[in-house]
């Protein structure tokens, strides 16, 4: 595990259930990573190097500052190690391009963590849109808000484009928001028209230590300019011409991390909002009903995913540990539907570009 902030516990904790044993723990300062190695009763690495040296070791996890994707995932290819790399996948598309051809040249495993395709639900909504349940689409529509930035004090290394990146919001939860919709309705946007917002003009600076930035921020008394959105709004067209839009924001009160979208078809629609993610809402001309999870019900992969009874609220962790026993799986030889990979991360790192560019000039821009 290289990173070990609130993601790499995450990460972590899912490793485990996997049935993977934690060799050990890389995190943004010597002393950090004594700490969190007692915590999780492993031993600490002192370096990237030691972690790459040990022949033990099949898979990294890297869950450190966006900034030392690129490098950390590339050094971990090179040294025959599959790569879960946590998103953006890079800074900026270059890298993601030379990660994902060195992944694909490697024939190692290199996943992403896009674990919102993991709801059982949103697996449900994709499998009637592939038997034609739906219709060709006419809208597709949504939004992704949070408000862990709505204070003005709130910060941390992701403000920071050097250990962040150019994006911040976006790159963040609407890079999410993308891949989940292009994945469940078969969509590929092909244009966008994009502005963003600084709601917060400055926030305080963050200490910077190894990995660029601490994976938990010490924040000064000194207050630095903020130059990464909080929000985005978004005109998107598929490249089958079904118009699209989305508003992603980290500064909206009482919105903890809803990524809502509603896929408008030409017989029926869909709805899914991942704060509640035990139902979806189907609409068609005669009325709507409500869907509720069920592994006794529905298609195979919303079955597969179901692993507790219904009524018993499945959410955000349970995505989490499937992927990562996905990721192990396909390490072992399998195939599964829906693995995110570098691919997938690459995809998200062209929509970012593309959208900061449509929100610097103003027009619309190709993906």
């Amino acid at each position: 595990m290289v990173g070990a902030g609130m993601i790499g516990a995450i990460h972590r904790r899912a490793a485990a259930l996997a049935g993977a044993r934690i060799t050990g723990v890389l995190a943004s300062s010597p002393p950090r990573s004594a700490r969190v190695a007692a915590e999780w009763q492993v031993p600490a690495y002192p370096s990237l190097d030691a972690l790459l040296e040990d022949d033990s070791v099949d898979v990294v996890h890297i869950c450190s500052p966006n900034a030392t994707h690129a490098p950390f995932a590339m050094r971990a290819l090179a040294a025959g190690k599959h790569v879960v790399c946590e998103k953006p996948l890079a800074v900026s598309v270059a890298d993601a391009e030379r990660m994902a051809e060195t992944a694909r040249r490697s024939g190692l495993v290199a996943a992403v963590p896009f674990v919102y395709r993991y709801h059982p639900l949103v697996r449900e909504i994709r499998a009637r849109r592939i038997d034609g349940e739906f219709g060709g689409w006419h809208l597709i529509h949504g939004s992704y808000l949070q408000d862990w930035m709505l204070s003005p004090q709130a910060s941390g290394w992701r403000v920071d484009p050097a250990a962040g990146g150019p994006s911040r919001a976006f790159a963040d939860i609407g890079s999410h928001w993308c891949d989940l919709v292009e994945w469940v309705s078969g969509e590929r946007f092909a244009e966008v028209t994009a502005s963003t917002s600084i709601a917060v003009d400055k926030r305080p600076a963050a200490s910077s230590r190894t990995f660029a930035a601490a994976d938990s921020p010490d924040l000064s008394s000194e207050y630095m300019d903020v130059r990464t959105e909080d929000c985005a709004a978004l005109l998107l067209r598929t490249a089958s011409g079904v118009l699209a839009s989305t508003t992603v924001s980290q500064v909206s009160a009482g919105r903890k991390n809803r990524l809502w979208f509603e896929l408008d078809g030409a017989r029926a629609s869909a709805v899914f909002d991942q704060e509640n993610p035990e139902t979806i809402w189907l609409g068609g001309e005669d009325g709507a009903r409500v869907i509720s999870r069920d592994p006794g019900h529905g298609s195979a992969e919303q079955r597969r995913l179901s692993v507790l009874p219904p009524g018993h609220a499945q959410g955000y962790a349970e995505c989490f540990e499937a992927f990562v026993a996905d990721t192990y799986a396909a390490i072992g030889g399998d195939r599964p539907e829906g693995l995110p990979t570098f691919d997938d991360g690459l995809r998200a790192a062209r929509i970012t570009e593309a959208v900061l560019r449509s929100s610097r000039n103003g027009s619309w821009t190709e993906v």
